[in-house]
């Protein structure tokens, strides 16, 4: 089973602008399978392959000569030879094909340094992270309760090729730690930095504390920032930073820690649905299923996430702003399937604050019904897609 993937649309465009469009993401969140649905025709070329990228690294000149014969190219895991961007700026400038390379990578951090040397003004980057809600509604596969879907994560193979949840994180997690992190940084004890992931993991949601964090792990806080940013660079984690912006009351400056994909971290942890249903991961890996939703929705459409939190030094807090410092839309999340009034307390709090910078209040909660309560429009965890739509429009 195909599952259609959001990101179809703007890709397309993408190419017809472009000679090269780059598509980032985590590893089997569907780059490839993407690129050649789309793409039918292009020659796949995979640097994975180590007799391939050892000829392109060698003679990037006679592959590019070779790839003029093609219709286009779908060049795979491309930071494995970084240098080749170089030589595809030569080619694209004298070819001026739009959308001739498609490229894939899945180390941030080496992919942007290498595009922001060769390739500025010539590229579209965009970002396929793991399904969505809405790409799982679609394909009418999404389960009837969050527990299940965050217990079973959003990896497409799982839900187009029903492998087992289980098996699957523990193959991704073997081949992850074992050859990307080797391939990017000299790990010398691979079993403490899996150790290191599921204390992070037990972290979702919370203000990161970096020297706790490496305390708990035996490790030094320098080493703890090394390995966090080989997981934000790779995908598995991201930070939401606080809004800085006074609002005439002191505010936090610490950021938090997600996932972005919650089946990792519940299999990290050893967590069941059962397991969520009754235990105190349940409102954390909520929360981290509605912000990452709300960031892969934003990459799907092509749009920059511009996600915050909120929190004042009294305690009064809010999950998650969307804005600019101009106009805000603040988000609450909230585990139950029942709002009662003081969930509405962090939300009113803030709109007394903003004033009308606060452009409008919404509730993501784990029920089905969608309504407006207390100037708040209530939305089922169904249906987070619909936020980003409605304060994009």
């Amino acid at each position: 089973m195909v599952i259609k993937r959001d990101l179809l649309k703007p890709l397309l465009t993408a190419a017809t602008h472009f000679p090269v469009v780059a598509i980032l993401g985590p590893r089997q969140s569907g780059k490839t399978t993407l690129a050649q649905l789309t793409f039918p025709n292009y020659t796949y070329i995979s640097l994975e392959d180590l007799d391939i990228r050892e000829r392109v690294a060698s003679d990037p000149r006679q592959f590019l000569a070779d790839c003029s014969k093609a219709p286009g190219i779908i060049l795979d895991e491309f930071q494995h030879v970084p240098e080749i961007l170089s030589y595809i700026q030569t080619y694209v400038d004298k070819h001026q094909q739009p959308g001739f390379f498609i490229l894939t990578g899945s180390q941030n951090f080496l992919v942007n340094e290498a595009i922001s040397q060769s390739l500025a003004g010539r590229i579209a980057i965009m970002t396929l992270l793991p399904l969505s809600a809405h790409e799982l509604t679609q394909a009418n596969l999404l389960p009837e309760r969050f527990e299940a879907v965050v217990t079973t994560g959003f990896a497409p193979a799982i839900w187009s090729k029903q492998v087992p949840s289980t098996d699957w994180h523990r193959g991704f997690l073997t081949t992850y730690i074992e050859r990307d992190i080797r391939q990017i940084q000299n790990v010398q004890d691979l079993s403490l930095f899996k150790t290191f992931m599921a204390l992070c993991a037990g972290r979702i949601g919370q203000q990161l504390n970096m020297t706790a964090l490496a305390n708990d792990c035996g490790i030094k806080v320098q080493t703890a920032e090394s390995w966090l940013s080989l997981l934000d660079a790779t995908y598995i984690t991201f930070r939401l930073m606080p809004f800085y912006k006074n609002f005439n009351k002191r505010v936090t400056k610490t950021p938090k820690l997600y996932f972005y994909d919650t089946g990792l971290a519940a299999y990290l942890l050893g967590l069941t649905p059962e397991l969520v249903e009754h235990g105190s991961m349940r409102g954390p890996l909520f929360e981290a299923f509605v912000i990452s939703d709300l960031i892969k929705t934003f990459h799907n459409r092509n749009l920059e996430p511009r996600l915050f939190y909120w929190r004042d030094q009294s305690g009064n807090e809010v999950d998650c702003l969307i804005g600019t410092p101009i106009q805000q839309h603040a988000i609450e999340i909230k585990a139950g399937m029942t709002i009662s009034q003081d969930v509405f307390k962090g939300l009113s709090y803030l709109k007394n604050l903003a004033g009308d910078e606060l452009q409008s209040r919404h509730l993501v909660y784990a029920g089905n019904e969608a309504y407006t309560s207390i100037g708040t429009q209530i939305t089922p965890w169904q249906n987070i897609a619909s936020i980003v739509d409605a304060i994009t429009q």
